[in-house]
């Protein structure tokens, strides 16, 4: 106690002396400075400390209005069981238990193993079997005996009519597909809807009646065969009827692959080049041309590779005679009816390798035209 007298008696003395300086400034500010000193005095006198433990306390040791938030926020908390009380031992994390527990795993958290778990096993089903055994039976075929059949004269002829007739009609689908998707974006007429639905006809109506309205209307009996007749062009039983049914088949991929790429084309980009005094030519192959044309690509990549396996609708259509308008896929078909099952595995395969090429062709297309975007 009295080290605390001899501690305080100079703080005291010090706040007599300094109160006394300032006592003629105010009224209001010497009663303010007077009750101030007085209240340090009371918290630093033995009777202050000793009221410390006890239920009352000075201003100055009274708890904030954050730590009584603070306690108030603890006590509902322990009331309500979430932690133990003041006087209880603090809360400690749930210790896990010894026996077998079965994990509550909701149907959500298996998301991302289901979708490949899906997606791996309707691959392998749909896609990875049929070709590994489509492969697995070519390779029981001997190379000298796979290169023979594959380079026979028949076979030779079929490629060439496949090829030759789906470039055709990709060339074709490029040029029409595209007109008509930049009509179909770019202007507003009358029965729009309908046409735009039109467009995905041959994605729904099956080949065979495909070719069955081909070879009808243009027939010798039909209104544009009679037509073509009298101009010396017969289209049905011929290479000419060939390439009809594929385009007719593989029309809707170039412009479904357009019509969004127009869609995101902005009016601003032609508007800049007109008022920077570029012709309509000039504005089309500078500026709106070299985004367009990857996607044009791809959109023809895919009609080429649809007309080239198509059978339903060319096999009405045409004659099926070798070296004439005989296709490969046809060719598989005649092979498989006089059951030469390894002439039909060898175009098979060779058919199947092309097609893989194609679609790689397809989807570096796709990837150029991402980075071009960018």
């Amino acid at each position: 106690m009295e080290s605390l007298r001899l501690l305080g008696a100079p703080r005291q003395r010090g706040l007599h002396v300094g109160t006394s300086r300032r006592m003629s400034a105010s009224p209001a500010a010497n009663l303010c400075r007077a009750g101030a000193a007085s209240t340090a005095r009371s918290c630093t006198t033995p009777a202050a400390v000793q009221n410390l433990g006890g239920s009352l306390k000075p201003w100055c040791m009274q708890p904030s209005r954050l730590q009584q938030l603070r306690q108030r926020s603890f006590q509902q908390r322990a009331a309500a069981g979430a932690i133990g009380s003041s006087s209880e031992q603090p809360w400690q994390p749930p210790q896990p238990s010894s026996g077998f527990r079965v994990p509550n795993i909701s149907l959500w958290d298996l998301g991302g193993p289901l979708a490949w778990l899906y997606m791996l096993g309707y691959l392998a089903v749909m896609l990875v079997l049929p070709i590994s055994a489509l492969l697995a039976k070519s390779s029981l075929v001997p190379l000298e005996q796979f290169i023979a059949r594959a380079t026979e004269p028949v076979a030779l002829s079929a490629y060439y009519v496949s090829f030759s007739m789906a470039l055709v009609a990709g060339a074709v689908n490029a040029v029409f597909g595209f007109l008509l998707a930049w009509v179909l974006v770019k202007f507003e007429f009358p029965g729009k809807k309908w046409i735009d639905a039109a467009v995905d006809l041959p994605f729904a109506l099956p080949t065979s009646v495909a070719g069955l309205t081909l070879a009808t209307v243009y027939g010798e009996e039909g209104i544009l065969g009679r037509l073509l007749m009298k101009l010396g062009v017969n289209v049905v039983y011929t290479r000419l009827g060939v390439a009809v049914a594929m385009v007719f088949v593989s029309f809707p991929f170039v412009v479904r692959t357009m019509q969004p790429v127009l869609q995101e084309m902005e009016k601003e980009v032609e508007e800049a080049a007109w008022s920077l005094g570029a012709s309509s030519w000039y504005t089309f192959t500078k500026v709106l041309l070299p985004p367009l044309l990857p996607p044009l690509l791809t959109g023809t990549a895919l009609a080429f590779s649809r007309a080239l396996g198509e059978f339903g609708s060319i096999v009405i259509v045409s004659s099926n005679f070798p070296f004439k308008d005989l296709i490969a896929p046809v060719l598989i078909f005649q092979c498989l009816e006089q059951y030469d099952f390894v002439g039909a595995t060898v175009i098979g395969t060779v058919l199947l390798l092309i097609s893989l090429v194609m679609m790689v062709g397809v989807n570096w297309l796709q990837s150029y035209a991402q980075r071009f975007r960018r």
